[in-house]
């Protein structure tokens, strides 16, 4: 067996006790309402913390060049390269 499949067992079986788990927690135990509760609120605050790091990657990331400017540099690069050739060719 490679190494990949152990690990690719060991996942298996460990997500099928833990979904054996959750089950028994939400269905045949006493804690089964604070059993949700903390899943919900941890679903939740995974996605609101996830559109909050979106959120402040917006905020704080720059806004990109505009196209034309681009163009330009490009241009003007182009132009000093023609201008090198030019040199060294009349040289």
């Amino acid at each position: 067996m490679s190494r990949d499949q152990i690990i690719g067992a060991i996942l298996l079986v460990g997500c099928i006790l833990g979904i054996l788990i959750y089950g028994w927690l939400v269905f045949a135990s006493q804690w089964a309402f604070l059993t949700l509760q903390v899943t919900g609120f941890i679903a939740v605050a995974g996605v609101l913390a996830i559109l909050a790091w979106i959120g402040y990657t917006l905020a704080t990331t720059p806004p990109p060049k505009p196209i034309e400017d681009i163009e330009k540099e490009i241009e003007e690069e182009l132009k000093k390269i023609e201008k090198e050739g030019e040199k060294q060719s009349q040289s």
